[in-house]
């Protein structure tokens, strides 16, 4: 059986971004599987990986891919599993071309899409983790506690004047 989660990235260089989202993952100890593939330079070998671990029990798929951004979307044409897109900023247009590439899919094909860069990672993980809580109970109570410490930091914040 694979792992419940997959993250997949287009390139080797999105992984300090991705870094992001494996840190809560293993804060948390779900299991996951990080793989580079590419929807432009990789299509059949990426489709041969999706349908592959979409039968032996994926869950879930996090996609990290900058400019065309088109990985979110070739997973999640190729599954049924939800797929989460982390959209990485680009140098000429700032992540926003990863962005409206990631989130702009046709009817039918839907993937959920994060902010640009780390903070999109890190909620990637997270929306991951809610969507498995559906079903465990351990992920869950993590999922609160988690909730309740952001919650005590924000409370006992003192602003000096």
């Amino acid at each position: 059986m694979s792992k419940p989660i997959s993250i997949v990235m287009g390139s080797q260089s999105d992984l300090e971004i991705v870094n992001e989202a494996i840190d809560v993952l293993k804060e948390f100890r779900v299991d996951f599987e990080v793989r580079v593939l590419s929807a432009h330079r990789t299509p059949k070998e990426l489709v041969e990986y999706v349908e592959r671990f979409s039968k032996k029990g994926t869950h879930i798929f996090i996609a990290a891919a900058g400019g065309a951004a088109a990985l979110a979307g070739v997973i999640a044409s190729h599954t049924i599993a939800p797929v989460i897109g982390i959209p990485i900023e680009t140098k000429n247009l700032k992540g926003l071309d990863s962005l409206l590439s990631t989130v702009q899919m046709p009817a039918g094909i839907p993937v959920a899409c994060m902010a640009i860069g780390k903070s999109g990672a890190r909620n990637a993980a997270l929306f991951a983790l809610e969507i498995l809580a559906c079903k465990d109970k351990r992920i869950q109570q993590k999922l609160f506690s988690l909730r309740k410490k952001m919650r005590r930091k924000i409370i006992s914040t003192k602003i000096k004047l």
